[in-house]
């Protein structure tokens, strides 16, 4: 099934928009030439310079393709009887050969022997072509991966199919004609020949299995959210209780989180990030232990309410970011190397968690200051405490993780800057980071003016972790996001907004207002003393 709800694109086959979007290959078959050439246009625009038509014929293109591959990756679209066949075409390829040598030597041959295996040869080059599954273990210790046709292939040359070829077949077989005895029978003996052949790969794609039944992601998220609300709620009553629910539960979901991390290092045999989605995992992770060690230091809620927030968050964007599916996915070729993976990569993306970790702080900050009367002074300097300690921290590996970045660059394309997107993304945190420490230690600005540049900080960071992959240019850019530009907007006018709020007069804030003369029989208010200027 194909989703298409593009009203041109549907138009495209002279059909109306309605409610419906899922539709079939077969449906599609009639107009394959005239998508092809559609979307062969549209292929050569920028992602940026497309339309949503252009994109959407193009999405629609690349899904019919992958499952025309599909469908020739384990035998050639079709097929009735492939064993039958395999077993013809092993039989008949040393009289064929024979044929070819006496054609060469002119001397009489058996063309029509000849002639048959050509066509299966031709046959199976097609099927090589096609695959997208490289189905086929190794056949010796210096061997690679293979598909189907191109294993076929080979054996012309060796005079023997590869086992696992024939096995595939035989099941494929067994599957057209409902024969489960037969189909159970040889599937145990691919998967007892697998154990026994590569026993590594198959423990690996065992745990894989086990791992996407789990989803230890989802799992968190879901504790994330209940431990945000139990920290919120400590702020109302009972708050010794409740922090230290949220914080055991904190604790679970990070280990659920970890084992995830560790899990898909352990699958793809490389650092924690490696792609946006892993980015986003990653980043999530770091800032939720650095806002449990706040906890576990002021014992205030907030470190906890941080934790919460930070982690479901950063598990809903790489939720969305896995729209391929595929989240373990081969690395870019600059990439593929795992030193500065784990040393590059790791602190610049550190630094991320920090930096958004000092916004949310200050995001609580706000809200608490200018909605409520919870803002006390003991808790705003608490809260201005963590803030700058978490800058300081912010500003260390966004540094070190941008000198980094220039040694793997000098090494990757010989210069160590050359003022890419990606690389004045990572330079303008260090800077605001930088701008933010200086002005605080040259008094220019306190608590408030603190919290508004570290919201600003949250701008920064997401426009260089997303917006340069936004702009499609540059060395570091890895494709256009359509569907994330929204949201990328949205999320940094929602923190102009609360910078704008928080630089309404003090007088303004509720936790900051002076006390309203008191009716005659009520009591008088305190307010705390407006110390956050």
């Amino acid at each position: 099934m194909f989703v298409v709800q593009n009203a041109d694109v549907l138009g495209l086959f002279g059909w109306q928009q309605s409610d419906r979007k899922y539709f079939s290959f077969a449906e599609f078959a009639p107009f394959l030439k005239q998508i092809d050439e559609q979307a062969t246009q549209s292929d050569k625009l920028e992602a940026v310079q497309r339309s949503a038509y252009q994109s959407a014929i193009l999405n629609l293109r690349n899904g019919l393709s992958l499952y025309q591959r599909l469908k020739n990756s384990i035998q050639p679209e079709g097929v009735q009887n492939f064993a039958a066949e395999l077993h013809r075409f092993e039989s008949t390829v040393p009289g064929a050969a024979k044929a070819a040598r006496e054609r060469s030597m002119g001397e009489n041959f058996d063309k029509e022997k000849l002639d048959d295996v050509a066509a299966m040869i031709q046959r199976y080059e097609r099927l090589s072509e096609m695959a997208y599954v490289l189905a086929v273990p190794p056949f010796g210790q210096n061997d690679q991966w293979h598909s189907v046709g191109d294993s076929l292939l080979r054996s012309v040359g060796t005079g023997e199919i590869h086992p696992i070829v024939s096995d595939y077949a035989t099941i494929g077989d067994a599957y057209r004609a409902d024969d489960r005895m037969l189909f159970n029978q040889n599937m145990q003996l691919v998967t007892d020949w697998f154990a026994k052949a590569q026993p590594k790969a198959t423990q690996r794609a065992s745990f894989e299995f086990l791992f996407n039944r789990l989803q230890p992601f989802s799992q968190s998220m879901t504790l994330y959210v209940l431990a945000f609300l139990l920290a919120c709620a400590s702020w109302l009553g009972w708050s010794s209780v409740l922090r230290r629910s949220a914080f055991y539960i904190l604790l679970l979901a990070l280990a659920i989180h970890t084992f995830g991390l560790f899990s898909r290092m352990y699958l793809q045999e490389r650092p924690p990030v490696t792609n946006l989605y892993s980015s986003a995992i990653f980043i999530g992770w770091g800032a939720v232990i650095v806002a449990l060690i706040l906890e576990r230091i002021f014992r205030d809620g907030i470190g906890a309410a941080c934790a919460g927030a930070i982690g479901f968050v950063t598990l809903i964007i790489a939720h969305h970011l896995a729209g391929s599916g595929d989240t373990l996915e081969m690395l870019q070729a600059v990439l593929d190397t795992n030193i500065w993976l784990a040393t590059h990569v790791v602190a610049i993306t550190t630094g991320y968690s920090a930096m958004f970790l000092a916004g949310m702080l200050a995001i609580i900050y706000v809200v608490r200051g200018v909605f409520t009367r919870s803002l006390k002074k003991q808790t705003a300097d608490s809260l201005a405490r963590m803030t700058y300690g978490v800058i300081c921290f912010a500003t260390l590996f966004s540094f070190v993780g941008t000198v980094l970045g220039g040694i793997w660059a000098d090494q990757s394309w010989g210069r160590f800057w050359g003022w890419d997107p990606k690389e004045n993304g990572a330079v303008l945190i260090v800077l605001w980071c930088a701008i933010t420490l200086h002005a605080r230690w040259g008094g220019f600005i306190r608590q408030r003016g603190l919290m508004i540049m570290a919201l600003f900080g949250n701008i920064v960071t997401s426009f260089s972790w997303f917006g340069v992959n936004m702009l499609g240019v540059g060395l570091h850019s890895y494709g256009f996001m359509q569907k994330a530009f929204p949201w990328l907007v949205g999320f940094m006018i929602s923190q102009l907004a609360l910078m704008a709020v928080a630089a309404m007069p003090l007088e303004k804030w509720r936790s900051f207002a002076p006390a309203r003369v008191p009716t005659r029989g009520e009591q008088p208010q305190i307010s705390p003393a407006p110390s956050a200027g």
